[in-house]
């Protein structure tokens, strides 16, 4: 096999072009393989591997800087770069991150995972070079998808001014995770449709030269093309037409899907294989009914996504159904200008329901802050995915909490179980007096079978669901059921009945009853899926400060993880019930 020749980039540059196009054949075939068997981004990278070989055989690297945007991208990349045994050997599958990591290869520049900084990372990258004097050529690839984020228009008005080298390669494949959306798609396709040539050029309107590749899953036509930028003295656009999961079909047809796959979603024979439909309630189809049988009455429900509609049911099915009333937003990958506009709909008399996951969330503080909070606007967020996971270090779901729990204004909810994340989304419905978000549970749907009749317009009310002494247990969200298990090895075990609280609200302290807890308690225990540091449970402690009530904080230390299997991670922050118990029994 002509892999068995690549350890790294220069092992390109000895080979024909028959043997590349092999090359490329067989990347693809281990990239489609590993990804099916460990899950993954697949349509992205099959669609680039003709280009990065290109960009490989061309450029020298890592003299030469290649810097990924999202690098979702970049299993192509891993493979010519001396990482190829993680899709060559089964056994070797976890070994590397599914981004780029500077811990694993010189050929990695930046630890990336979000979308539309590429262009701004190169053009420090380039003009730190120019700085000091030194020479090489500064590459950055970014997907169309991506160019609807803030940060691209930012990087690219600014990068136009260098005086000196700086090739951005756009790689348009017309799509993103799902369609996109926004209107520089118009002036994208009708560069495709002209060959480049069309007098209307956003890049050449910032002031970039400007180089159209038409088939960029042509080996030999991207070597011509990335040669002619080489060594180029001033920035300059090379536009990539690429084609998203190329090579697969099913993934060539169902380009959404294919972006990202579970594992074994391909048979032996590479064909997608067919579930029976029926898919059981859960948390994302809550929301997507719910949203429906409102939109249905109601002309003014919205619901808004930035470009990442499957992480939460909003299916083909359901676009379609709020489509027909201009009811469903996709605003491309836009957080920012997600929130503003949200904001400004909610303010103005709209129902927006804006759903999000909790790593994406973090790049709005500003805007949650300045746009929303200061206007007191009633959106409704939906927070998906906050909790401890073994996730890569770039989509860690632990910090949404601290993050929007001490902006003024806004309420942020934590439901336990099914029937409280339909109570609350009812109360976000008709409320009119605050931001309100709600932390969609996260894993499993738990039911109680009991309806919830809440007051949610009470603020800071806590729930108490086993009344005992000495000890107090608050378990929020996600980890009430932790919480839960610990009180039942006090009891069982140890014959303790500790207090159970269940607190819904993130946002605020329920005063009379922390208070109420000095009678017979001097311990409190606050457990919370995500990071301590700013988070719930440190509102707790303050609250004791002075008193003589002991407090213990429970959740994720601050620290990036990378792929630590949940278990670990559990028992580095001492959350398991017996490592809980046993902190518990030292006290009392």
């Amino acid at each position: 096999m002509i892999i068995e020749k690549i350890n790294e980039p220069n092992d390109l540059k000895k080979l024909t072009i028959e043997e590349l196009n092999n090359l490329a054949c067989e990347m693809r075939q281990f990239i489609i393989k590993k990804v099916n068997t460990t899950g993954g981004h697949l349509g992205p990278n099959l669609g680039i591997v003709e280009t990065t070989i290109a960009m490989h055989y061309v450029f020298n690297s890592p003299e030469d800087k290649i810097i990924y945007d999202v690098s979702h991208q970049c299993y192509p990349h891993k493979i010519l770069t001396g990482r190829k045994e993680c899709f060559t050997n089964c056994d070797e599958y976890f070994k590397y991150s599914g981004y780029t990591s500077p811990e694993e290869s010189c050929h990695d520049l930046f630890k990336v995972g979000h979308t539309s900084t590429s262009v701004s990372l190169a053009l420090g990258v380039a003009k730190a070079r120019d700085l000091k004097g030194d020479k090489g050529n500064v590459i950055a690839l970014i997907g169309d998808g991506s160019l609807s984020g803030g940060e691209a228009y930012e990087g690219f008005n600014n990068a136009s001014c260098l005086n000196g080298n700086l090739i951005i390669v756009v790689n348009d494949n017309d799509m993103s995770i799902a369609e996109n959306q926004g209107g520089l798609y118009q002036n994208l396709k009708l560069l495709r449709e002209t060959n480049g040539v069309a007098e209307l050029n956003f890049f050449k309107s910032l002031g970039f030269d400007y180089l159209y590749a038409d088939d960029g899953n042509n080996i030999q036509k991207m070597i011509d093309v990335f040669k002619k930028v080489k060594d180029s003295n001033h920035p300059i656009v090379v536009h990539v037409k690429t084609q998203k999961g190329h090579g697969l079909k099913c993934a060539e047809i169902n380009k959404e899907m294919f972006h990202w796959i579970l594992p074994n979603t391909l048979d032996d024979n590479n064909e997608q294989i067919q579930n029976n439909g029926n898919v059981p309630e859960n948390y994302n189809s809550i929301t997507t009914d719910f949203i429906l049988n409102k939109a249905k009455d109601d002309k003014t429900v919205v619901a808004i996504t930035p470009a990442t509609p499957g992480a939460y049911g909003f299916n083909h099915e359901f676009r379609e159904k709020l489509g027909e009333n201009k009811q469903y937003i996709d605003v491309g990958i836009a957080e920012e200008h997600a929130i503003a506009y949200g904001s400004a709909l909610a303010k103005s008399g709209a129902k927006p329901f804006l759903a999000v996951l909790s790593s994406f969330i973090q790049r709005t503080y500003d805007q949650l802050s300045q746009d929303l909070c200061l206007n007191n606007s009633p959106i409704t967020l939906l927070i998906y995915w906050g909790a401890i996971t073994n996730a890569d270090a770039t989509h860690l779901g632990i910090f949404d909490i601290p993050l929007m729990s001490n902006i003024p204004n806004l309420i942020y909810l934590a439901p336990t179980n099914k029937e409280e994340y339909q109570a609350m989304l009812e109360y976000a419905y008709k409320q009119t007096a605050h931001p309100l978000a709600i932390r969609v549970p996260f894993g499993e749907m738990v039911s109680s079978g009991q309806v919830d009749n809440t007051d949610y317009s009470i603020l800071n009310k806590y729930k108490v669901t086993n009344n005992g002494e000495k000890v107090a247990i608050i378990g929020l969200g996600n980890f009430y059921h932790l919480g839960e298990r610990v009180a039942k090895n006090l009891k069982e075990k140890h014959n303790i009945n500790p207090t159970v609280i269940n607190p819904k609200f993130i946002t605020g302290v329920d005063v009379e009853l922390l208070e109420s807890l000095n009678a017979n308690h001097n311990l409190v225990i606050t457990l919370e899926d995500g990071v301590i540091d700013g988070g719930f449970g440190e509102k707790i402690t303050r609250f004791y400060g002075n008193s003589n009530m002991k407090v213990l904080n429970y959740g994720a230390k601050k620290e990036f993880t990378d792929r630590v299997p949940l278990d670990e991670l559990y028992k580095r922050y001492r959350l398991t019930p017996l490592q809980i118990v046993e902190d518990i029994l030292k006290y009392i």
